[in-house]
């Protein structure tokens, strides 16, 4: 980890003790019951990995690929489905993972577009939110953390494809992006 570029926000222990926790609240929440677990590509792969082991339910899993931010810090607004999902949701619970929420519209347009397809519940779990930059009413099911506006990388999230694999949640110096 090239230090002098991010500074550790919270540390890989921390985030791990607080999927936990979350995938204990997931369980509490769907006992007894199927749930189909939609990781928002390519930023949520890690989370949704270490989140569907702490969930005690029946569950499958499957990827959507959108994109509004390009190689950019600020998205488009814009959405494009790169990758849509390989199965039906009609009547079935689901939990879409995204890595982080910042304006919302993204994860909007997503969920408007599964509402159309008549699943049982939809429910939203993301590792970061950003509600001082929400641009829609959506509000995600379960949060990690919620964070102020900074650029973070690490833990599956990226600048420009980079520092993916950082095992923390770290802020971004300015001066990596700021050129």
């Amino acid at each position: 980890m090239n230090l002098d570029q991010v500074r550790v926000l919270y540390s890989e222990e921390e985030v791990k003790a607080r999927i936990q926790q979350m995938g204990e609240i997931i369980t509490r929440d769907y006992y007894e019951e199927e749930l189909l677990v939609i990781g928002i590509l390519k930023g949520a792969f890690i989370f949704m990995a270490d989140l569907v082991r702490k969930i005690d339910v029946p569950l499958r899993i499957d990827f959507m690929d959108v994109s509004s931010y390009g190689s950019s810090t600020i998205s488009s607004g814009e959405v494009r489905i790169m990758k849509d999902l390989d199965y039906s949701i009609e009547g079935k619970n689901v939990l879409i993972v995204e890595d982080i929420v910042d304006t919302g519209l993204t994860l909007n347009y997503i969920c408007e577009i599964l509402r159309k397809r008549n699943p049982k519940t939809l429910r939203i779990a993301c590792l970061l939110d950003k509600p001082s930059r929400r641009k829609t009413d959506t509000v995600p099911d379960y949060i990690g953390y919620s964070i102020a506006d900074e650029f973070i990388v690490g833990y599956g999230l990226d600048y420009a494809e980079y520092y993916r694999e950082y095992p923390a949640i770290c802020i971004l110096n300015p001066s990596v992006y700021e050129k």
